[in-house]
């Protein structure tokens, strides 16, 4: 392990000089090797879908395992995006005259190698590698076991593509056992970030048992907030797509929060709409007086559920729903539906959150939608990188100074001084 660690540190190095030319090759040839391996992947994943039943793995995370032709085009889809995406690095963020002939420049550059362990999804696999390798960075992943032999033909795949582009073949590893992470953990000499994504606890240990910066989230607990001036029928929209376009995401709404004025109109409403979905609703005593729903506890507010379940509490307000949302969310991504224009800017300027939305679905909240090619991953923190994660958070920056001759003794005696005057230039040799 350790000197798998200190391999993909070498490579980093090199990777962290590529040229955009050089990158984006890599990624063509990413793509392609996907789609021309896609009888091979689909075998793989079949294999892993037919264990992880034995498994008896929760219908959701097979939701998510399953990696079948449509999920290969899609992947495919967001590679193309990504090379037409402009390259993170090499950005000149801050240039300035500190005095004649003494310029500085604050550069954008990749941050070294990354730990990135990820959930059931395979796509995931190729999301987070290719940003990484379109942001410069070297990657060490680790997915769920249950992906295991997927993930080995993706990385597989991928690694042999971009070595065939001229990129070090040792920019990639795959780890596969707990104990690999466990040892990814105590390498802060050769890993500079760690982004985990899986359960509130998990991600806590990692935070934990780490000297190494981690970059990420643990709960994806999202609320919607009907207002009592929302469109009822909106409103529908919304909250449905919100939490069934895909339940076993991080940024599908787990909470309702409906207005005491409105929820007469809206909740039966809702209810015809969920019926449809074969979706539990669970609710406060206030809901359950409106419409059949199993009463809530207070662990219903702080649930993510990721399944056909969704809690539902009658509020008072938007001062209440804003105080709910920051007491019980994860900072991760929530709506209010209203047509009120003021109580929209309230709510998005108070709720404390990387993603906040007016009249739309939670789901938008993904670096796909974004435009950001992909992601990976969502961070709830406030230091570095916030909300869906791509390529302009996987880059860090490096001053760059350029002089002729110049020496601090000549400002300390002041027979120097310097000017400091901003200029509109972009960093060149």
């Amino acid at each position: 392990m350790n000197e798998l660690a200190r391999s993909v540190k070498e490579a980093s190095i090199k990777l962290a000089g590529a040229g955009t030319e050089l990158k984006n090759k890599a990624l063509t040839l990413i793509a392609e090797s996907l789609k021309n391996s896609k009888e091979e992947i689909i075998r793989a994943n079949r294999e892993d879908l037919l264990r992880s039943e034995k498994e008896n793995l929760s219908a959701p995370l097979l939701k998510r395992l399953k990696f079948d032709e449509a999920k290969i085009e899609d992947v495919v889809d967001g590679i193309y995006s990504l090379i037409n995406l402009e390259d993170p690095v090499g950005k000149t963020l801050l240039s300035t005259e500190l005095d004649s002939g003494l310029e500085l420049y604050k550069v954008t550059c990749p941050i070294g190698v990354i730990g990135v362990i990820f959930e059931s999804r395979p796509d995931a696999l190729v999301q987070i590698s290719t940003l990484c390798l379109k942001s410069g960075n070297s990657v060490l992943l680790k997915g769920g076991s249950e992906a295991r032999e997927t993930n080995r033909i993706l990385a597989k795949v991928i690694v042999k593509a971009t070595e065939q582009a001229g990129i070090p073949s040792n920019w990639l590893a795959l780890l596969e056992t707990r104990s690999d992470v466990n040892e990814m953990l105590k390498m802060d000499q050769y890993i500079d970030l760690i982004i985990p994504r899986g359960s509130n606890d998990f991600v806590r240990y990692i935070m934990d048992n780490s000297r190494i910066p981690v970059m990420g989230h643990a709960d994806g607990i999202c609320h919607c907030y009907v207002d009592e001036d929302a469109d009822v029928d909106m409103a529908v929209r919304i909250a449905v797509d919100s939490k069934t376009q895909y339940v076993a995401v991080c940024n599908a709404a787990e909470t309702l929060l409906v207005h005491e004025k409105i929820a007469r109109d809206f909740l039966p409403e809702l209810k015809k709409a969920m019926d449809q979905q074969q979706m539990d609703l669970i609710g406060c005593s206030q809901t359950c007086a409106v419409i059949p729903a199993i009463l809530a506890s207070e662990d219903d507010w702080k649930t993510e559920y990721l399944d056909y379940k969704l809690s539902i509490k009658v509020i008072s307000g938007l001062d209440e729903a804003i105080s709910h949302i920051n007491t019980y969310g994860s900072g991760h991504t929530d709506s209010i539906i209203t047509r009120d224009k003021e109580k929209a800017e309230k709510f998005m300027n108070y709720v404390d959150s990387g993603n906040v939305f007016w009249n739309c679905s939670t789901r938008f909240s993904d670096g796909f939608r974004y435009g950001f090619g992909a992601e990976v991953g969502i961070s709830t923190g406030k230091i570095h990188s916030r909300g869906p994660v791509g390529l302009d958070g996987l880059v860090i920056y490096k001053f760059k100074l350029i002089g002729n001759g110049h020496i601090v003794t000549d400002y300390a005696n002041r027979s120097r001084s310097f000017k400091h005057n901003k200029i509109n230039k972009e960093f060149s040799l």
